[in-house]
């Protein structure tokens, strides 16, 4: 089967990027799927993580001003398809203009589409009656062209009520990065946080509740990772707290391995990479309730915590109660370790070829 994916780029380093790398080259190792990428703007050089080398990058140049911009994406992906006659399209691109590709693309491939974030990425916290409205409208164009794709793929189960009016959804969790052989050995006094520091990952609220924690156990270390809006960590002199921000890291399953709890400060996530990970490393994960993903990952006072979402205080009162007993630390990790066997790669890539092979 030949198989195309379109996405902006694959070279930055977030979960879209870590998951695509993942089941593309299984699917292409594994079940002999003729895989091909098509990015923008020649975004497949120097990928951040590895793909399988039998899979084919294109790219297709959209400089320009909006008009030109639009043409050259529509013009661009139509030569790619016809020189390819692709089986069925995966978009894999949270933007709007994706939405329009069953609009404009003429072909006789399946189209699905990937979502990978909560429609709330395009909420703020200072968004005014105007903007709101704008993105409340955005949302309702978003989902009538939706209905334009053979699937419409979600993360979770949380996620399909964001999409209410479609018929067309399916839910299809991302998979394990890595299952190491080996756990933490919870002996280093290490919190650890993942992701791009910004409003939808929460780290100002984990900042409040880093304080609390650190007046209690001040030998203990927050490492956060991630590109940073710099807007978040201006507000605090973080290494008085023994707070420590590092860049984004390709070998970050040994940050997981050298820490002993993971914490999840999200306000809206679409999924929750990093819990998996840090579960698959023998963390116990201690995260907010938010919509969407948490929920379908942990279970609550068994593999780690779920706390309401944006209660900073309770999320420093869970943090110490794990920092106080490692044998909470051990028993929550093993539970979580076992649990996330589910998103192992190869069970997630049979579902994905099941669902490709009934296209």
């Amino acid at each position: 089967m030949k198989l195309l994916y379109i996405t902006n780029g694959i070279n930055g380093s977030g979960g879209l990027e870590r998951v695509l790398s993942i089941k593309a080259s299984i699917l292409a190792e594994d079940y002999n799927y003729e895989v091909s990428i098509l990015v923008l703007n020649d975004a497949e050089k120097d990928p951040f993580y590895d793909f399988s080398p039998k899979i084919r990058f294109y790219s297709t140049d959209v400089h320009g001003n909006p008009i030109q911009y639009i043409k050259n994406y529509k013009n661009g992906i139509q030569r790619i398809v016809d020189q390819l006659q692709p089986d069925v399209i995966s978009v894999c691109d949270d933007g709007l203009k994706a939405f329009f590709i069953p609009q404009f693309l003429k072909t006789n491939s399946e189209i699905i589409y990937e979502r990978h974030v909560s429609k709330l990425i395009e909420a703020s916290s200072e968004q005014g009656f105007v903007k709101n409205l704008l993105t409340k409208s955005k949302w309702v164009l978003m989902e009538k062209l939706a209905k334009k794709f053979s699937k419409f793929i979600v993360l979770t189960e949380g996620n399909k009520n964001e999409w209410k009016s479609l018929r067309n959804l399916e839910v299809v969790p991302n998979p394990l990065s890595f299952y190491p052989d080996t756990v933490s050995s919870f002996e280093n006094k290490v919190v650890i946080c993942v992701g791009k520091i910004s409003y939808q990952k929460g780290q100002d609220m984990l900042l409040k509740a880093w304080k609390i924690v650190h007046e209690k156990f001040p030998d203990w270390r927050l490492e956060l990772y991630g590109r940073a809006d710099s807007y978040f960590l201006k507000t605090d002199d973080l290494s008085s707290k023994n707070i420590y921000h590092f860049p984004p890291e390709k070998n970050i399953e040994k940050k997981y391995l050298d820490s002993s709890i993971y914490v999840m400060p999200s306000r809206y996530e679409g999924f929750g990479m990093v819990l998996i990970e840090a579960m698959a490393c023998g963390l116990p994960c201690v995260s907010f309730n938010c919509n969407y993903g948490p929920s379908d990952i942990i279970t609550n006072n068994e593999d780690g915590f779920l706390v309401e979402n944006g209660n900073y205080i309770e999320l420093a009162r869970r943090l110490e109660s794990l920092i106080s007993s490692s044998d909470l630390q051990k028993k929550m990790g093993s539970a979580g370790r076992e649990n996330v066997k589910k998103y192992l790669p190869e069970i997630i890539a049979k579902d994905w070829d099941d669902l490709l092979k009934k296209l």
